[in-house]
């Protein structure tokens, strides 16, 4: 069975999660702080963040792109009605956009901040960084999601999905990250009603289930993260 090295509110661990589960590929789950920089770890990726992904048979898969990729490669062809990166080069470029979109873009200006100042500074000693959030940060990321939702809601007033006409990686990196948020309480869902039913459809998929039962000590969810019908 595959190994895969999280954290439960690194957004690209989630994303990874997600897409693993929607090809129905297993894995063992270890949870990685990446701020102890822990020296087994570093040794695995010497870039020391998560996710990182031990395939059957060892190979050892870094980063949330180059899973993906690993993935679409190696299960894909097997699942072409079910496939997260689509056949067609135009839908793997806007795919491929939008997986750099979310993962990059949103994390830089959004999730990176609210986990990092809310979460894992909590558990960082002082000399690493750690203390109390700065709220600075933290209300920048809260008004820096609103143009994220609206780009959502966008994208899903032209298209079925946030790529095209079928759910792909695009969907799981945007939902990986407005999960975290929405783990935290940031996620203004009054603010877009297209991206709120967009979220509420992909959160309704059995691949969610495992995030969504999701918990961080010390750190209890939003009262609507579990709830569907939200």
């Amino acid at each position: 069975m595959s190994l895969l090295f999280h954290h439960p509110l690194c957004p690209h661990s989630r994303f990874v999660r997600l897409a693993l589960a929607e090809y129905g590929v297993d894995a063992d789950l270890f949870e990685e702080k990446v701020y102890e920089r822990r020296r087994d770890f570093l040794l695995i990726d010497p870039a020391g963040r998560t996710p990182v992904l031990i395939a059957d048979g060892g190979l050892v898969v870094p980063g949330a792109a180059p899973i993906a990729e690993w993935l679409d490669e190696a299960y894909g062809p097997s699942a072409p009605g079910a496939r997260l990166m689509p056949g067609d080069i135009a839908g793997r470029v806007e795919t491929r956009r939008l997986m750099d979109w979310f993962n990059q873009k949103m994390f830089a200006e959004v999730t990176d901040w609210l986990v990092t100042q809310k979460i894992y500074k909590r558990f960082m000693p002082s000399t690493a960084g750690g203390g109390a959030p700065d709220m600075t940060l933290v209300r920048a990321a809260r008004a820096n999601i609103k143009h994220h939702l609206a780009y959502i809601g966008f994208l899903v007033s032209e298209r079925n999905w946030l790529a095209g006409p079928r759910m792909t990686y695009a969907d799981l990196a945007a939902a990986a990250h407005i999960s975290v948020a929405d783990y935290l309480g940031d996620v203004p869902w009054e603010e877009d009603d297209l991206a709120k039913a967009w979220y509420q459809k992909i959160k309704s998929r059995p691949s969610f289930r495992a995030l969504l039962a999701d918990r961080v000590l010390g750190m209890t969810p939003s009262d609507v993260y579990a709830d569907l019908d939200f």
